[in-house]
């Protein structure tokens, strides 16, 4: 069975997000070992200056690394990544899972991620221009996961 850690910065504040990341994660227990990883955000003042920004990047990309498996395939969420539809999502999943029995991966926090954790993924993935909340994207990622595996198994869920 294939190890899924998704590693994130920040807590799920709402009950609809904890209810429906437990669900996917739930769901995908049925193909994949699921751990997720949720790194302490760093604090920031109400009207950042750039270097403040930088900081924080830096350290939350300090916490990330040291949480991200040895030998896992990372696979780091940012604007700059590559949209997939999600047969094409499930046929790259499959096509790490030949190299790699674990999968990373990693959601940054509202000032994205630090050059050092882009550069840790031979791929990375985006969900499109828009932005989403750091705590949302995680749903949308494991709900993603799930869908993979199911195209994957050919179950009837992704139509």
């Amino acid at each position: 069975m294939i190890n899924v850690t998704v590693i994130a910065v920040g807590k799920l504040k709402e009950s609809y997000l904890r209810d429906g990341c437990s669900e996917y994660i739930k769901r995908l227990g049925a193909f994949a070992k699921v751990n997720v990883v949720e790194i302490a955000e760093e604090r920031a003042s109400d009207n950042p200056s750039q270097s403040e920004i930088n900081n924080v990047i830096q350290k939350e990309g300090e916490r990330i690394i040291s949480k991200i498996p040895k030998g896992a395939a990372v696979i780091p969420l940012c604007i700059e990544g590559k949209e997939y539809l999600s047969p094409d999502f499930s046929r790259l999943i499959e096509n790490i899972s030949m190299n790699s029995s674990h999968l990373c991966f990693i959601i940054g926090g509202s000032f994205g991620l630090s050059d050092s954790v882009k550069s840790a993924g031979k791929y990375k993935l985006s969900f499109g221009k828009m932005t989403l909340p750091h705590q949302l994207a995680r749903m949308v990622l494991l709900e993603q996961i799930y869908r993979a595996f199911s195209i994957s198994n050919h179950s009837k869920y992704h139509k």
